[in-house]
């Protein structure tokens, strides 16, 4: 009795080479965490809205509003409500969290970002 060889259903495009606008695209990643990106876009426009705050991150309204109240229970911002919107003020003498950065400050921090290598 002769085996029968398996055989499997080919998409149609199997075989193909992928066109680079099918390839999934490349892994990004930053020298900095979401939670810097919200910092420092808020103390260079404390009035944003979590939308506009979202969009030049490139997370969620939700990552936002979680990320701001993480930095408000650790102290590094403190919101105000001004009419109908929120207003940051930051504790820019506090050390960043890591061991490594912990020499540190915040000021330090948007101080570099914000330079624009002056």
């Amino acid at each position: 009795m002769a085996a029968r060889a398996r055989t499997r259903k080919r998409s149609p495009a199997a075989g193909r080479p992928r066109s680079s606008a099918a390839a999934e695209p490349e892994a990004k990643w930053t020298f900095l965490s979401n939670h810097s990106h919200v910092l420092i876009c808020l103390h260079q426009d404390p009035q944003l809205t979590l939308r506009e705050v979202a969009t030049r991150v490139g997370i969620t309204e939700r990552s936002v509003q979680r990320i701001i109240g993480e930095l408000e229970e650790a102290g590094y911002v403190r919101r105000e409500r001004r009419g109908l919107r929120n207003e940051y003020r930051f504790r820019t003498s506090a050390p960043l969290r890591h061991p490594i950065e912990a020499h540190c400050k915040i000021g330090d921090l948007i101080d570099m970002v914000e330079s624009r290598g002056s």
